[in-house]
């Protein structure tokens, strides 16, 4: 029998437990107003390794580490590797806004950004790792990669998988649906990280973590959108038709079409020859 529980209530008590998790990991230090100078162009552009950057950059044990201590680094370096993307493409770095595109079937993340324009295509990278099957996360231990449109809540960089970026899963429509049918633990703690180990996150390798912490930081985590699909629906539409998945997941693949859709372009009309 379904606990009775009112949405307003639920969401009150999971948003209270997300801001004592941020709290206790230092997130919402970092998701503070506050952003990280950003390196110039002489700064040192060279992957520092890893016997060596602690001692080089007196870098904090795991536990201790804060974003500007991450930025020092490994911001020049990222910085460098990402410039030239975004060079091509016409935005200047760093951007406004920027928006991940996860495309779990192709193991896929796309970065795409905006400056005061609309947002053009940067680059994409290879998903290492993603737990779970097509479709939504319901619960707690489910292994389940959510599907639908998060924000970046804010950075860790006191990962145990290198770095990594806490989205803000459950949101809204995820806890409306859990309360409308008695799940009271959806589960939380999913991220974008390092590594290549999955357990309901994404994880992108050290090297491309690195880039999207810093580029994250460097944009602001508010300024950070990562909507999730099981598959490209530019290639072909989303459909929830595998047996058990639930009857709002259509009403979620029709968001997460329309937030994916709209960042591509409409191709311009060719006239007639002659006209």
């Amino acid at each position: 029998m379904p606990v009775a529980t009112s949405f307003p209530a639920l969401m009150m008590k999971s948003t209270a437990k997300i801001i004592v998790g941020l709290a206790v990991t230092g997130f919402l230090t970092a998701c503070s107003g506050h952003k990280p100078a950003i390196p110039t162009a002489s700064a040192m552009a060279v992957k520092p390794q890893a016997q060596t950057a602690r001692r080089i950059y007196n870098i904090p044990p795991l536990g201790q580490r804060t974003v500007e201590d991450v930025l020092q680094t490994y911001g020049a370096y990222a910085m460098s590797k990402l410039k030239p993307y975004f060079d091509k493409a016409k935005v200047s770095y760093p951007p406004r806004e920027v928006t991940f595109i996860a495309l779990k079937k192709e193991m896929k993340l796309e970065l795409w950004a905006r400056d005061s324009g609309e947002f053009r295509f940067i680059r994409d990278y290879r998903i290492h790792a993603a737990s779970g099957v097509p479709g939504p996360k319901l619960r707690q231990g489910d292994m389940q990669v959510p599907e639908g449109v998060y924000r970046v809540a804010g950075l860790n960089p006191n990962s145990n998988f290198h770095l990594s970026m806490k989205l803000n899963y459950p949101n809204e429509f995820d806890l409306f649906h859990a309360w409308q049918e008695g799940r009271t633990d959806p589960g939380s703690d999913i991220f974008i990280h390092g590594n290549a180990q999955s357990i309901g996150c994404l994880a992108m390798g050290d090297e491309t973590i690195e880039e999207l912490f810093v580029l994250a930081a460097h944009v602001g985590a508010e300024n950070a959108k990562v909507v999730i699909a099981p598959h490209d629906p530019r290639t072909f539409p989303l459909k929830a038709d595998i047996e058990g998945l639930p009857e709002w997941t259509s009403e979620l693949y029709s968001r997460i079409s329309r937030e994916i859709k709209a960042l591509s372009p409409v191709p311009k009309p060719v006239a007639a020859a002659g006209l």
